[in-house]
């Protein structure tokens, strides 16, 4: 790859991490610009053809259905899991009952998958009716305990499938729980910490004017359609977006060394974590440095919208902007890679 190249896919890096706080119109817009974004990249880097348009085009059906299915499926049921959720309240108390959900949605979004869990944490803070700095705070931190818990299968979201079909030769030979029995224990303290913050280290707030299902109006088709469709194209965009850069990460990866890998997991801010995975991962990894660099592209991945699934869907539809996303999420991601950054060293 030319100078010339590289130098250009650092600028489009630097725009996507840096433009989106900058410029309003951006912000509103993320999804086009995104797919701006991609387009160059892939144009750079020389990577145009079929197979990845025909990716950038079928990748985001199944996600972009799933929000549909269940915007209609929520929708229909609104009063039941309003009353479920009230019952629940009523039981534990409001903080109780949400920390309680968040680490549930943190462990069970390994079997029913990312995609669903921020859909039904969409819902839940829906009906929770919490103010718009208690439902942004929320949803960020439920965000990082679904992009953890996820990982823990090859069906919770794409890294984890990536990363066990990469391994499940010699000699790690991964099988359905390798990734389980590698990180559960480094997760669970994560979930458990994000969920403490989402339910008890803020005040969590209340809409000025309480409302009902009955008298609070449902989403549109019009609505629904329209927050399928943006994340069908945010999909759409880091598909290109992690295509057009995967040369550079391809050659910078193996150069790097452990401490150097660990931190260049923050990239995955702003892209998809599984490319990253898919480019950083190799069987010649030993099981430190598969956890390292694993935990890295987790905790990284929460810190921006575009970084994972979830993120991209609860922002969609709770209508969180990016600088309300970095905001809330930086400071928590931040901490959370310098505290495993210091385990990993201490212990490996």
């Amino acid at each position: 790859m030319s100078y010339w190249a590289v130098v250009s896919l650092a600028l489009i890096m630097a725009l996507v991490l840096l433009l989106p706080f900058s410029i309003k119109r951006v912000e509103e817009e993320l999804e086009v610009f995104l797919l701006i974004m991609g387009c160059a990249a892939m144009t750079v880097s020389g990577l145009w053809n079929w197979h990845i348009v025909k990716e950038s085009l079928v990748e985001p059906i199944k996600i972009s259905a799933a929000v549909l299915v269940a915007g209609f499926l929520f929708r229909a049921g609104r009063s039941r899991v309003e009353g479920m959720i009230e019952r629940l309240e009523r039981r534990i108390g409001l903080k109780h009952s949400l920390f309680a959900l968040i680490v549930l949605l943190g462990f069970l979004s390994s079997v029913l998958t990312a995609i669903i869990a921020a859909l039904i944490l969409c819902e839940i803070i829906y009906h929770l009716g919490l103010d718009r700095p208690s439902r942004i705070r929320v949803a960020i931190y439920t965000c990082y305990a679904i992009g953890l818990g996820a990982a823990l299968t090859p069906i919770g979201e794409p890294l984890s499938t990536i990363v066990t079909a990469r391994l499940q030769g010699p000699p790690h030979n991964a099988g359905f729980f390798w990734l389980a029995n590698l990180l559960f224990l480094w997760v669970t303290p994560a979930i458990i910490a994000v969920a403490a913050l989402a339910a008890y280290w803020r005040p969590l707030g209340r809409e000025a004017v309480a409302t009902t299902v009955n008298d609070t109006p449902p989403d549109t088709n019009k609505v629904l359609f329209m927050r399928a469709g943006k994340v069908y194209v945010f999909v759409a965009a880091l598909v290109y977006l992690g295509q057009g850069l995967s040369p550079v990460a391809g050659k910078l990866i193996p150069a790097l060394k452990g401490w150097q890998l660990y931190w260049l997991g923050l990239s995955s801010a702003a892209l998809d974590n599984a490319t990253l995975a898919a480019a950083g991962i190799v069987p010649s990894m030993s099981r430190a440095q598969i956890l390292s660099f694993g935990l890295s592209l987790l905790i990284s991945g929460g810190i921006l919208i575009p970084g994972n699934i979830p993120n991209i869907i609860s922002a969609a539809n709770l209508d969180i902007k990016s600088r309300e996303w970095a905001r809330a999420a930086i400071p928590a991601g931040v901490a959370l890679l310098t505290i495993y950054f210091l385990a990993l060293t201490a212990i490996y």
